[in-house]
């Protein structure tokens, strides 16, 4: 299944990246309202309401996996 936003990439594990994420989505939604673009600020404010569950309020942290053991013929 194709996602708008994958939550599990290492990249959106700091919070502040996510924070800022949904912040420039809501700051944009503002600016196409105020503008009077009434689609545009729908549209907007949709994608903030999914990047906002999908980062904030759903977001579950995967643990880092643990490095497996290479196996090699070479002494130690």
């Amino acid at each position: 299944m194709i996602k708008f936003i994958d939550p599990d990439h290492p990249f959106y594990r700091p919070l502040w990246i996510r924070l800022l994420i949904v912040a420039l989505c809501a700051t944009w939604t503002a600016v196409e309202f105020y503008g009077g673009q009434m689609m545009w600020g729908t549209i907007f404010l949709i994608v903030t309401a999914y990047a906002g569950a999908a980062l904030l309020l759903f977001y579950r942290p995967k643990e880092p996996e643990e490095k497996e053991a290479v196996t090699s013929d070479e002494p130690k």
